[in-house]
């Protein structure tokens, strides 16, 4: 096997780590993270910043002549903000939710924020190697950053499709957007009732409304037409991206069903405030999936976490040892010999930091919960779930991409884990509540943070970037945006009507966070759903199923996520299905495989650079509709499907015939 060797090699020197990469990219953190927190708590889901970062990069640093390595500087020190605001917008409001605090707390909320953000840096140190040499990790958004970044290089091919394609997802995202130019509604939906039946709905914990005919029955809901989840599927593959959507199926298409189909009341569960119009079916679909179905999920999860560390215990094995080596070498004075683009941070000092930082977060806990045990239970527990859930953060970002990682699910096993070890050592109440969400904001910030460097240091692994050096710059990143990022979440809480976890800023993740925390501290949980994941997972572990964490994930993505991303798979699939037909040369099959990549680079990067402009300019304007509401049909959504599929199939085969033809 020829040894690897990336775009800039290991013996090329060249500018990289330099104050300006690093300014340009710390400013770009902290706006990053203030427009993704607002898309967060209104939409519930955040947009990858390293496609937006990995662009606005290359064309601040150009002014300066910057190279391709302080680009990938720059971008990584940028992306970490987003990956920041997706943990603390999960977990921090729901201090305000559960009314353990009654506004924000800036210290307490940096503190955590920065913890976290630092801890996630230093997880991922121990684990890139392991990862990074997977070979069955495709890691896709991390090889379509790295194509991105080399077909915008002077002289580099490609760019065309690249950018065309970033421009036409731009377009696209911007007619189906809630806040853009509304020429479609994102998706078309019908509930499809089985059977007749009586049930009396709940309102305010009374009777409400005529007796409803239903007998249960299945919610049917069109894919979106979003260029990124489509091109993600695509870059994965027909496999991958069916296994996603086998959750998906399994959810929607057995559970939600079922469930209705039991127990046709299932929907008075949803108690929502008295006078409001009572739900419709398929709201009561989509509530049995959030209450029922989702902390399932989790339970599933929580297995399939453990169980995918179990089947990594080698390979994390083998990093750890080699890790040690280096270390030895290092002692030893020949660190020389290992190459520029395999040094990491220093082990010796990984392992003193993250030592150093458990004891001020034991602290911070002990102010929480006012109990020494309890802050020590709670340290303990942050400390390994964040080291266990930075591994599974890791390998599903190289699976599915960060854009697609269930931080929040991997986040609600461990508040459920130290809350019932709260409970168990007798830290209650409020006191309990807080130590529990403060476990939670941690570890969910160390996830998030942890996916998105492990997808960054991809990216500069495959363009030559120096390992620690990236490290640092994401630690700069991390420290910008902690102390940024509570500002805007503090505006848009005093300044949007009904504040965070109102109408109009649901943050549904943090209000799932503040259930749960309250449900378990005080002893009201569904844990027979927990339970039923859990041994969900058994099942599929003992006969073999395929990835049980990616059917779990696929279980717990809405249907119109994981549905877009099989559909991606499928026109790869079609793809390689045409050159497998025309018995295609290597070398052509090898331009078709590049140049798809790049269109598909450029349809997730155009998404998510609209997706950061609307949500900027919402947020600017303070505007929660559309810039213009033309037309809200769903047909047109169908086309757009059958358009993005085209584009991906007719270039790169056109691409090919030209190669062939010249």
């Amino acid at each position: 096997m020829s040894e690897y060797r990336s775009f800039v090699p290991a013996e090329t020197t060249m500018a990289e780590f330099t104050v300006k990469a690093v300014v340009i990219g710390a400013i770009m953190s902290a706006v990053l993270g203030a427009a993704n927190a607002y898309l967060g708590l209104k939409a519930g889901m955040t947009v990858a910043a390293t496609f937006p970062a990995a662009v606005v990069a290359m064309a601040a640093l150009r002014l300066f002549r910057g190279t391709i390595l302080e680009e990938n500087t720059c971008r990584t020190t940028a992306a970490v903000g987003e990956a920041l605001a997706a943990g603390a917008i999960f977990t921090i409001p729901a201090f305000l939710i559960t009314g353990v605090w009654t506004s924000f707390n800036y210290v307490e909320s940096t503190v955590l924020m920065l913890l976290g953000g630092i801890l996630g840096v230093l997880f991922v140190t121990f684990l890139r190697r392991v990862l990074i040499e997977d070979a069955t990790l495709p890691f896709p958004e991390s090889v379509a950053c790295a194509e991105i970044v080399k077909a915008g290089q002077k002289g580099s091919t490609g760019a065309g499709y690249v950018f065309g394609a970033m421009g036409f997802a731009a377009l696209l995202q911007l007619v189906q957007a809630s806040n853009g130019v509304k020429l479609m509604a994102a998706t078309w939906s019908k509930f499809v009732a089985f059977s007749q039946s009586k049930v009396q709905m709940m309102v305010g914990g009374a009777a409400h409304g005529p007796p409803a005919v239903h007998g249960g029955g299945i919610f049917i809901e069109t894919p979106g037409p979003s260029p990124a989840l489509i091109s993600v599927g695509y870059i994965i593959g027909p496999r991958l991206s069916s296994i996603v959507f086998a959750g998906g199926v399994l959810a929607w298409f057995l559970l939600v069903p079922l469930l209705l189909f039991i127990n046709p009341g299932m929907g008075m569960y949803l108690d929502i405030p008295a006078g409001d119009a009572y739900p419709t079916w398929a709201d009561m679909a989509k509530g049995v999936w959030r209450s029922q179905v989702r902390p399932l999920a989790v339970g599933s999860m929580l297995v399939a976490a453990f169980f995918t560390l179990f089947r990594m215990r080698k390979s994390l094995g083998a990093g750890i040892r080699r890790a040690v080596n280096d270390m030895r070498k290092v002692a030893g004075g020949v660190g020389q010999e290992t190459p520029r683009t395999e040094r990491d941070l220093p082990l010796k000092w990984v392992s003193f930091m993250i030592l150093a930082m458990v004891v001020p977060i034991a602290y911070v806990y002990y102010l929480f919960c006012d109990s020494v045990g309890g802050a020590a239970v709670a340290a303990l527990v942050m400390t390994v779930a964040g080291f266990l859930f930075a591994a599974v953060a890791g390998f599903l970002v190289g699976t599915i991409g960060s854009s697609n990682n269930p931080v929040s699910g991997l986040t609600l096993s461990t508040l459920i884990i130290a809350a019932l070890l709260m409970v168990a050592i007798g830290v209650t109440g409020n006191f309990g509540i807080a130590a529990v969400l403060g476990v939670a904001t941690v570890v969910c910030c160390s996830s998030a943070v942890a996916g998105d460097i492990m997808q960054d240091l991809k990216a500069g692994h495959i363009l030559g970037g120096t390992p620690w050096k990236m490290q640092v710059a994401c630690m700069i990143g991390v420290v910008v945006a902690a102390f940024t990022l509570v500002l805007p979440l503090h505006l848009l809480h005093v300044g949007t009507p009904g504040g965070i976890g109102g109408p109009n800023l649901s943050a549904p993740q943090a209000g799932l966070m503040a259930m749960l925390s309250q449900g378990i501290v005080g002893g009201d949980m569904a844990w027979p759903l927990v339970g039923v994941g859990a041994a969900f997972t058994v099942a599929m572990i003992l006969v073999g199923a395929p990835s049980p964490m990616l059917i779990a994930v696929g279980m717990y993505l809405p249907f119109t996520a994981t549905a877009p991303i099989f559909l991606g798979g499928i026109v790869k699939w079609l793809v390689d299905g045409f050159v497998a037909r025309r018995a295609m040369e290597k070398p052509l099959q090898e331009k078709v495989d590049n140049t798809g990549i790049l269109i598909a680079s450029g349809l997730i990067a155009g998404e998510a650079l609209m997706g950061m402009g609307l949500a900027a300019w919402t947020a600017g304007t303070g505007s929660g509709g559309a810039i213009l509401d033309l037309y809200d049909g769903a047909w047109p959504g169908g086309i757009l499907i059958l358009v993005i599929a085209a584009v991906l199939i007719w270039f790169p085969l056109r691409a090919a015939g030209k190669v062939s033809a010249g």
